[in-house]
């Protein structure tokens, strides 16, 4: 009786120290909400709690297949193993479908039985228990050799059972706060990003919780410099659109928040004791607590500035109209009332002279209705042309006989280079440019100036200039020429700019081009130059090996571009407009694979979205050091001009304002694809590159070059006057990037190419080194 006591106790005692260690491994899983912790605990402890050597872990995702596979008491090189067996997803398979536990005394000998190859697995005895959570297999749990040598007993099974069932619970719960904080990362993404202002107030405490990007763009010139924003709402005074107004600093907070009433759409405008204010469209949503009350405030705010301009823009628009169509049917309403009032009549002659008025004046208003579709098509993106091989000399000749023949009076001098190569037009549109900027020479200088029109190529475009010595431009005004609209009083007081030069700058746009204006200041005449694409000039072939910066153009290929933007809808409609026009279109909407796509597909362009989830394009070029290396064109809702300065001071080639037409689109990318291309020879000194060919001669001596040889040299030469890194320089010119940042690499083949080219680093004169940064080669002179 005595010793089945002390057996019993000692039963117990040994219960009590497994129902313990249980327990004490359930709290350990139970105390993380990370996945990688929590699967990591759980093989930890199902190893302890059966005093196995070694434990694994199999996890299946929501879809079925094997998902996660985590390993405790193995060595990496066996973790390795059991990872790339080709039996382990049948084998998983095999344990998923199990109705219940597994204990086995010969682990191999099971392996054979079933169909499997054992030598992954030599381990003898082993034990392997299902996860399940609400009926649904989550993985499987499987431990190996019983410390000491011996077998797996049935306490074991049962314990590794009942932990299973817990470790299902804590791997549920660790998915779930996963995807929780997933959505909460996307959804603060989305508010960050908004084009909308937010602002979350916490009702009890009066204090802001979080505002967004635009909210803090939005009352920014309201803080006072020594202030916080978080401080802000004691100093504003909010004007409601009845007249009220409330005055935060002389009411608590947190009584005015908690007792929050729903505001929808309504204009509020907020101002500081100074005077600065700021008129925005105001929401205000209450956030009910679950006991009752308010618990927060949401407040969503949009600047009404941009709204209100757009509606003085469209004001000074009609002004504008009704001033130009005023003209003609003034000059129309008088000769036909002067006809009908004449009571003996007119002679034949002086009708017919009325009547050449009223056609020259109809002819006028409908030229004017012709502008106002252009213009709305430019605004819609709808306008398109139709680009072919034309002579610069010939479209100058149609436009000086164009505006001569409209009743234009200045004389036109044409000073065009014999050698101007054709250039990529739509003739009729082209034509209609000239007029334009003739137009607006001869409305701002006298009849006995002549206007002067002179070409010149280049690069990959030729530059067309229109020159008159009129009023000139005030260096405040030459920004905003080329909006549709400057003010009726503006056009009154003869300042240029208007419907015309509207025209022009989209017209210009859509060929690829570019319009400019440029004046010595009033008084002193102007300069409008535009650039329209040199035709028919095949891009240089570069081998596969080669492919980073410099040359990109493909001429036995496809140009490949890159579309990188979060709106699935904007891919699809890039990529059929690219594929259409023949160019291989890749396609991202996650930018943290942009690096890795780029280093994979080596594009010859990237068309990169200014605005994207958690980041933005300017942001980007600065931080993703492979966009160095290849052209990229920014696309972007966002047209104001201090946004395209900022994109394009980051380098990019071009920057597109949405919406645009086809025929934009594939001007623009055409345009920055042969402007990428460069020249056909590199001459500096001695020295000799002929690209084509892949041909270098010094003093004509042929130079003999291995592949990266010539390969950094090319790169070097593309980018005279600019220094390339170290990393740069290991990007462009290794066909295989050998990782990292390896100077040593680069100064080697450096040496051995200065040795070819004659030179060496203590009189180099064609590959010049930057210290501790990378080389450079010297512009040649007249670059």
């Amino acid at each position: 009786m005595t010793e089945d006591s002390a057996a019993l106790r000692r039963r117990i005692g040994a219960l009590q120290e497994r129902m313990s260690g249980l327990c004490g491994a359930i709290l350990r899983i139970s105390e993380s909400l990370d996945l990688d912790t929590v699967l990591q605990e759980i093989v930890d402890r199902a190893r302890a709690l059966t005093g196995a050597r070694f434990g694994l872990l199999t996890t299946i995702d929501e879809a079925g297949p094997p998902a996660r596979f985590i390993g405790s008491g193995i060595t990496a090189d066996e973790h390795r193993r059991m990872t790339d067996w080709a039996d382990g997803p049948r084998l998983f398979e095999h344990l998923r479908d199990l109705p219940e536990a597994l204990r086995v005394r010969d682990v191999p000998g099971y392996l054979r039985s079933h169909g499997f190859s054992a030598e992954v697995l030599p381990y003898k005895t082993g034990q392997a228990a299902p996860i399940r959570h609400r009926g649904a297999h989550v993985g499987s749990l499987f431990v190996g050799e019983k410390e000491g040598g011996g077998e797996f007993a049935s306490g074991d099974e049962d314990v590794l059972v009942l932990f299973a069932s817990q470790a299902a619970t804590a791997i549920a719960n660790a998915r779930a706060y996963r995807d929780e904080q997933r959505a909460r990362a996307d959804l603060q993404a989305l508010v960050e990003t908004s084009p909308v202002g937010v602002v979350v107030f916490d009702a009890g405490t009066g204090g802001i919780v979080s505002l967004n990007r635009e909210a803090r763009r939005i009352v920014e010139g309201l803080r006072m410099p020594d202030r916080s924003l978080e401080r802000l709402p004691e100093e504003i005074t909010f004007r409601r659109a009845d007249g009220r107004e409330v005055a935060l600093s002389e009411f608590p907070l947190a009584g005015q928040l908690s007792s929050s009433e729903t505001l929808r759409s309504e204009e509020v405008v907020l101002s500081v004791p100074d005077g600065r204010s700021v008129k925005t469209l105001l929401n205000v949503t209450p956030i009910d607590a679950p006991e009752g009350g308010v618990a927060s405030v949401v407040v969503t705010m949009q600047d009404l500035a941009p709204f209100e301009e757009l509606e003085r823009m469209r004001t000074e628009f009609l002004a504008i109209v009704s001033h130009e169509l005023r003209v003609p049917l003034t000059s129309i309403k008088g000769s036909v009332a002067t006809v009908l009032a004449a009571s003996p009549g007119f002679a034949p002659a002086e009708l017919l002279q009325f009547f050449r008025i009223i056609d020259a004046q109809a002819d006028q208003m409908s030229g004017l209705i012709g502008d106002l579709l252009d213009t709305g098509r430019i605004a819609t993106g709808t306008l398109s042309v139709s680009p072919e091989p034309s002579e610069v000399g010939a479209l100058v000749d149609r436009g000086k006989n164009t505006f001569l023949a409209g009743g234009g009076r200045h004389a036109i001098l044409v000073e065009l280079p014999s050698d101007l190569p054709r250039v990529m037009a739509d003739r009729e549109r082209f034509v209609q440019i000239l007029n334009n900027l003739f137009s607006n020479a001869a409305a701002h200088a006298p009849e006995s100036s002549p206007i002067r029109v002179t070409a010149r190529r280049a690069g990959v475009d030729v530059a067309v200039s229109v020159s008159d010595r009129g009023s000139g431009i005030p260096p405040e005004q030459l920004p905003h020429l080329f909006r549709k609209s400057v003010g009726a009083g503006d056009a009154e007081r003869g300042l240029r700019g208007g419907l015309g030069l509207a025209i022009c700058k989209g017209l210009v746009e859509a060929h690829g081009g570019r319009i400019r204006a440029a004046s010595d200041g009033e008084g002193r005449g102007a300069r409008f130059t535009f650039t329209v694409p040199v035709a028919g000039e095949p891009s240089r072939s570069e081998s596969a090996d080669s492919a980073r910066g410099g040359a990109r153009a493909l001429r036995h290929g496809r140009e490949r571009v890159l579309v990188v933007d979060d709106d699935p809808q904007t891919l699809l409609h890039i990529r059929n407009i690219l594929t259409a026009a023949g160019y291989d279109t890749l396609s991202t909407g996650d930018h943290r694979e942009l690096s890795g796509v780029i280093r994979a597909e080596n594009p010859h362009l990237v068309l990169l979205d200014l605005m994207l989830p958690g980041t933005d394009g300017i942001r980007l070029m600065e931080r993703v050091p492979e966009l160095a290396d290849v052209a990229v064109i920014f696309v972007s809702a966002y047209g104001r001009d201090e946004t395209v300065a900022r994109a394009l001071e980051t380098g990019a080639v071009d920057y597109i304002v949405k919406p645009f037409s086809p025929t934009e689109l594939t001007a623009r990318v055409r345009a920055a694809l042969r402007g990428r291309a460069g020249p056909e020879r590199f001459e500096l000194e001695e020295l000799s590159i002929d690209y084509d060919r892949r041909r270098v001669t010094v003093a004509g001596r042929p130079v003999e070059l291995t592949a990266t040889e010539y390969e950094l040299l090319r790169v070097l030469s593309a980018n005279a006057g600019r220094v390339l890194t170290y990393r740069s320089l290991l990007r462009q010119a290794w066909s295989r990037h050998p990782g990292g940042v390896n100077p040593k690499l680069v100064h080697a083949v450096v040496k051995r190419l200065r040795g070819k080219l004659g030179e060496d680093g203590s009189r180099a004169a064609y590959i010049l080194n930057e210290r501790g940064v990378g080389y450079r080669m010297p512009a040649p002179p007249g670059k």
